[in-house]
């Protein structure tokens, strides 16, 4: 009767009127005991009150239910599906929602819902990263300036490969510690790309300057990405560079006179598709024959994969202190006292005294500081 006689006053009262009795039904249905009659009552009012015409009304049935955990989950969820004022309310703080809540509106939602969503607190990762296939430049800039959002690694690359060409998003990304090796390097892709495509660039250079500074770039940026990255990452950073091209004999011989060796070898096993556990003992300490095959099974010259045995040769020195010269260095000289014919081999020593080149200069800078300091 109770029930019976407020749908006869609601369909007489005033919006003002209906949305206070709005919010006294959702503080009534929260302190009434659970499975009362009288919560029952409340429960169907708000039901009722869910098709009032007035979003005022709509609005005041959030604000009342929206932090509670014991809110009557179908009238949350049918609120979280109005419009975009009213279920902000619910959607960025009802505890009511679940994960699949959540993804739900994200796929069905407009822009709005979904930058409601992306700026929830502790967004679960299932939610963050249905954000990440589906969401544009501003929900995806939201999701990633929440600083509770879930956001798995490899959610981190998916928006990498769909939205690292956005300059803004490229900077939220690469503040992060839990990046993903290959999405940085992504994104340092992208930053090439965008450099090379720049009217300033195209005015002061030439196509074929460009495209050479451009890799230049890229490549350098990968190797010292290959110096920082965690073990656990360095497959999928190998594998990105191997997919992309990026993987050649240039960059794997640049990596070793680096002292990349982690992930030197973890290039070498993904070239190679043996067993980690093969590689790494024959790089260390296998035979000179056994060394060459792994190189030619990585799909190396057996002239280059000589050279490539030479290199872990003269890193093993240097890893048991038993040579200070950079191993660079000492690949020339060794080189050098050999009639080299092989097109692919004289390539690669040329690149290798680049190197050394600019080692020297690295090495050359460093002294003047440290001299420029002690002064």
């Amino acid at each position: 009767m109770i029930v019976q006689a407020f749908l006869r006053w609601a369909e007489t009262a005033k919006a003002g009127e209906r949305s206070k009795a709005a919010t006294a039904l959702a503080q009534a249905f929260l302190r009434l005991p659970a499975g009362s009659e009288e919560q029952r009552s409340a429960l169907l009012g708000m039901t009722y009150l869910l098709d009032d015409p007035s979003p005022r009304v709509r609005l005041a049935l959030a604000e009342g239910l929206a932090d509670a955990a014991h809110a009557p989950r179908a009238v949350v969820v049918a609120l979280a599906e109005d419009q975009p004022e009213i279920a902000c309310t619910v959607i960025a703080r009802s505890p009511v929602l679940s994960e699949s809540d959540l993804v739900d509106l994200a796929g069905r939602g407009d822009e709005v819902i979904r930058g409601i969503v992306a700026s929830r607190p502790a967004l679960p990762q299932g939610a963050a990263a249905a954000l990440a296939e589906i969401g544009d430049e501003g929900e995806i800039i939201l999701l990633l300036e929440n600083p509770t959002a879930l956001v798995t690694r490899f959610s981190l690359r998916r928006i990498a490969e769909r939205l690292g060409s956005v300059a803004a998003i490229r900077h939220l990304l690469l503040d992060r510690d839990d990046l993903p090796a290959d999405a940085r390097q992504l994104l340092v892709e992208h930053v090439s790309t965008a450099l090379a495509g720049s009217l300033l660039v195209r005015t002061a250079l030439s196509p074929r300057r460009i495209d050479w500074m451009t890799r230049e770039a890229e490549e350098a940026a990968a190797v010292a990405i290959a110096g920082i990255v965690g073990l656990q990452d360095i497959p999928s950073l190998a594998e990105h560079l191997r997919v992309s091209g990026r993987l050649t004999p240039a960059f794997l011989i640049q990596a070793l006179c680096t002292g990349k060796v982690d992930f030197f070898a973890g290039a070498v096993v993904v070239l190679s598709q043996l067993d980690e556990r093969r590689v790494r003992p024959i790089l260390a300490t296998g035979r000179g024959h056994a060394v060459r095959a792994l190189f030619e099974a990585c799909g190396l010259s057996r002239p280059l994969a000589l050279v490539f045995v030479q290199a872990v040769l003269l890193w093993r020195q240097a890893a048991a202190g038993r040579s200070v010269t950079s191993i660079s260095r000492q690949l020339l000289e060794t080189f050098s006292r050999v009639q080299v014919e092989d097109a692919s081999v004289i390539e690669m020593l040329s690149m290798i005294e680049k190197l050394e080149r600019s080692e020297t200069r690295t090495n050359a800078r460093a002294f003047a500081i440290d001299a420029s300091l002690a002064a």
